[in-house]
């Protein structure tokens, strides 16, 4: 009785509906219980955003350890990372959707910590550039599948608070990346080598992926004690046939124009987030007064804590909206973003001192992390079956644009635009100024298509869904 009131198993009164082995639909799960399975997620993508960020942040150690040029490392950096990501994704999410969802993400977290201890141990480029690719490979297991169990967790309604909180991952990690990095820097000018016990004398910075690479042993364990959730909203050949979604591909041309909009939309901001990320500290110390220790220390600090309340933020407003009949609602949440976050982080590389760029920061990131409702989105207007390799699949369109050419786009005005490193600033302020207004119109567009998909799909177990937890 105990385990069952932990996780909310079915009774004899709850309703029939197809996919489940014994015909009935089990309640939702204890609340308790759902929001412990969004930390445990929590942990493991903050730590899958530090694995994926710490390589940027070691630029010269690694450079001159490896004799590498500065486009052999970018392509370290992005390259060899974000490629097999989002190539990994498709076919990783095809798993998630027809088996244990659960027991990927702890085989995922296995790789990529593994790999990531790996960078550290890398003596040569192919070495590293491998141990990268492997990374990429493990992180790619970790949100289809995770997005997929969260909907299975949590009712729609309650659905974008609970992705939002397990989205401060991407802030958390970037700005314990940023802040780690920094400290590290300092530590490898402090003492370029550190001698250890049995092993002698080895490079400081290759301490930092034992480091970091080591959490992922014990988020595994937590990991396993989470329950693979029952599997909510599979529909019957007839409903699937109604609703133009006969199989993945059918599903994605009858909703192409919303999905289009909507990849289209965050991709564009996507861009300008992973630009920022990637040039942020470098516009801080190369426009004012600021080493690039201390910029990324605030940087972090600024991503961590006010992209995590953005995020959290968002997930309220989308939820509200969404209760209160508002069926795009998630979408109107995004144009907000846009329109309070945009202008703050547009402006921030046009202030004459630092204290001002960093003080626009603190309210551009909290307001533009409400876009983070996005995934949501995408979560309502998909069947069951297909939501894991939908999030993949807009991942492989996002991670593209957003990791692959967002940082490439700032530094190609800057060189061939501008001419003159001391250019960055504007090269942000071109970039955003373009992107970020363009995805709202997007946005706006796709609206009246994306209410259309939201009626067109059934959901088969939105009765059972109001059934409270035991």
């Amino acid at each position: 009785m105990a385990d069952q009131a932990l996780h909310g198993e079915a009774d004899s009164t709850s309703e029939s509906v197809v996919g489940s082995p014994s015909g009935v639909t089990p309640p939702w799960p204890n609340p308790i219980y759902s929001w412990y399975v969004v930390g445990v997620l929590l942990l493991a993508y903050t730590l899958s955003f530090i694995d994926r960020m710490i390589l940027s942040l070691l630029v010269a150690p690694v450079r001159e350890s490896l004799d590498i040029t500065d486009t052999q490392f970018s392509l370290l950096v992005g390259m060899a990372f974000a490629l097999f990501y989002t190539l990994a994704g498709l076919p990783l999410a095809w798993i998630a959707d027809r088996f244990s969802r659960r027991n990927l993400i702890v085989g995922g977290i296995g790789v990529w910590s593994l790999m990531t201890l790996n960078c550290g141990l890398a003596t040569s480029y192919i070495g590293l550039f491998l141990a990268r690719m492997g990374v990429g490979v493990g992180e790619a297991t970790l949100s289809p599948a995770a997005y997929s169990m969260l909907s299975d967790y949590f009712p729609k309604k309650r659905l974008a608070r609970a992705i939002a909180v397990y989205s401060i991952g991407v802030p958390l990690g970037s700005g314990i990346a940023l802040m780690l990095g920094a400290l590290v820097i300092k530590a490898i000018l402090a003492a370029p080598e550190i001698t250890l016990p049995f092993v002698g004398q080895i490079e400081a910075w290759r301490l930092t992926f034992a480091f970091v690479a080591f959490p992922g042993i014990l988020v595994c364990l937590l990991m396993l004690t989470i329950r693979e959730p029952f599997r909510r909203g599979r529909m019957t050949v007839e409903q699937h046939e109604s609703s133009g979604s006969q199989n993945f591909v059918a599903h994605v041309m009858t909703h192409k124009v919303s999905l289009g909009c909507m990849f289209a939309g965050m991709s564009l901001i996507t861009m300008v987030m992973y630009g920022s990320l990637a040039w942020i500290p470098a516009f801080l110390s190369r426009t004012y007064p600021i080493s690039i220790t201390d910029a990324g220390l605030w940087f972090g600090a600024i991503m961590a804590i006010c992209g995590a309340g953005g995020l959290i933020l968002g997930g309220v407003v989308a939820d509200g909206m969404f209760a209160r009949g508002y069926t795009d609602g998630h979408i109107r949440t995004i144009r907000l973003s846009l329109l309070i976050g945009g202008p703050f982080l547009i402006l921030t590389p046009l202030m004459p001192n630092a204290p001002l760029a960093l003080a626009l920061l603190v309210p551009g990131f909290l307001f533009i992390t409400m876009h983070g409702v996005g995934t949501v989105a995408l979560q309502v207007i998909t069947p069951n079956e297909y939501r894991a390799r939908i999030t993949a699949l807009y991942f492989f369109v996002a991670n593209l644009i957003g990791l692959g050419l967002g940082p490439t786009v700032i530094a190609l005005v800057t060189d061939l635009g501008f001419g003159n490193d001391a250019a960055l600033r504007y090269s942000l302020f071109t970039v955003s100024v373009i992107a970020l207004p363009l995805a709202g119109m997007i946005l706006t567009l796709g609206m009246p298509a994306y209410r259309r998909s939201v009626a067109n799909i059934t959901d088969v177990t939105d009765a059972a869904n109001e059934v409270p937890a035991t």
